[in-house]
């Protein structure tokens, strides 16, 4: 007996088939004797969909009446559900995200939970109600309505589990769990039983795209375990939780690859203070995320700064990096898109030596090029050309011991 949230994401509510199935899942986990609170995305496609058509109407749609339009993917599919349970002979009530009081701050399209009131949620949870609670939006201070940005459904499931004091999160997905590598590309990886918030933060935040990172940093701030596992299936997937001493028995838990990547280059600027903030201040100004860094000192007073961004933010960077380099008096911008990230990520790794050395070995055995560098305490991550990715990740995880069978 307990209190479980689940969430459920488009693919697993794709279709009408699809809703009656998750629907029967989760009267599963009802009659258990859990009481049931269900977070849903929109179906699969819809939100595509309606940024097209808002796109066909102005090329620079008002961002309020955007969030406004986007949340009634979720609306659909939240009222689809409850409808479903109901014919099932199943008491179920919907709410929108400012019905369950999800208060985010103002920003459009990408805004942040502030505060989860409950207290809807937990009075339908008293009368035994299953509760289905729309993913992806909440409402700012003035009533607006609001939404988080892509993945944004995780960080409201993960959210109304912190405030419920839910026993799990379960996130269910087209994927059965945490893998040791992209499958897709490793067909070595293996599925983790266990991760730590501090694993699954580094490698959500280097392309691995099973969680969103903002669902975890609540995980991890909340202590809420996440079971992550397929909607498809009823094979136990991932748990995601807090570290465990065994944990770092092993070095490297996974290896991570992001094509989303692009580098932008400055070379021979003006070596004096401050001059990293004179090129990097106004990239942050134009909401543009600055991942590696690395400045190289020259002979003559000068240095080379080299940054990455992500690929999709490439042309407005270099365009705004190009105009600063006027500014001070830089010698040349060059830009590079044909870049990727590897990484290997491990908690074993604070408490053992040796990590990186095998890492850059791997690679120059496979000749492989490192043009960045950058590592935390139990991350390190590479900057290689894009066409080395599968290479690079395939080499990785066979060196670290992590082929499936070892």
């Amino acid at each position: 007996m307990g209190l479980i949230v689940q969430k459920y994401g488009g693919t697993s509510v794709g279709d009408l088939d699809r809703i009656r199935n998750v629907a029967r899942r989760i009267a599963k986990t009802y009659d258990q004797g859990n009481d049931v609170v269900v977070i849903l995305s929109a179906m699969s496609g819809v939100t595509d969909q309606l940024i097209g058509m808002s796109g066909r109407i102005s090329k620079n749609p008002d961002m309020r009446e955007l969030d406004v339009l986007l949340a009634t993917g979720e609306q659909t599919t939240v009222a689809l559900m409850a409808m479903t349970l109901i014919e099932m002979g199943y008491q179920a009530q919907s709410l929108l995200g400012y019905q369950a009081e999800i208060l985010t701050d103002d920003k459009s399209c990408k805004a942040r939970i502030m505060h989860i009131g409950a207290s809807r949620i937990t009075d339908l949870l008293e009368t035994r109600k299953i509760v289905i609670v729309a993913g992806f939006q909440g409402a700012d201070a003035r009533g607006n309505i609001t939404t988080l940005g892509r993945g944004g459904s995780d960080t409201s499931a993960v959210a109304v589990a912190a405030a419920i004091h839910a026993d799990q999160c379960e996130i269910f997905t087209d994927v059965d769990g945490i893998y040791t590598a992209d499958p897709n590309i490793c067909d070595k990886a293996r599925k983790l039983d266990r991760i730590a918030y501090d694993e699954m933060l580094e490698m959500a935040s280097l392309g691995a795209k099973v969680l969103q990172i903002r669902s975890v940093e609540f995980a991890k701030k909340y202590s809420v375990p996440i079971h992550v596992r397929s909607s498809f299936h009823e094979e136990e997937g991932t748990m995601v939780v807090n570290e465990e001493a065994n944990m770092e028995q092993v070095i490297v838990s996974g290896v991570t690859h992001n094509k989303n990547e692009a580098r932008i280059t400055l070379r021979k600027v003006p070596d004096r203070p401050g001059i990293a903030s004179r090129i990097l201040n106004p990239i942050s100004d134009a909401g543009i995320q600055v991942d590696m860094i690395i400045q190289n000192t020259r002979s003559g007073h000068m240095t080379d700064l080299t940054f990455t961004v992500a690929k999709n933010d490439y042309r407005a960077a270099m365009e705004i990096s190009r105009q600063t380099a006027k500014e001070i008096e830089a010698e040349e911008v060059l830009g590079d898109e044909k870049i990727a990230k590897v990484s290997v990520v491990g908690v074993g790794m604070r408490s053992h030596s040796g990590v990186a050395s095998r890492m850059f070995a791997t690679l120059a055995e496979e000749n492989i090029n490192i043009l960045m560098i950058s590592t935390s305490e139990i991350r390190i991550s590479c900057v290689i050309e894009e066409k080395y990715t599968e290479l690079a990740v395939r080499s990785l995880h066979t060196a670290f011991g992590l082929d499936a069978g070892e």
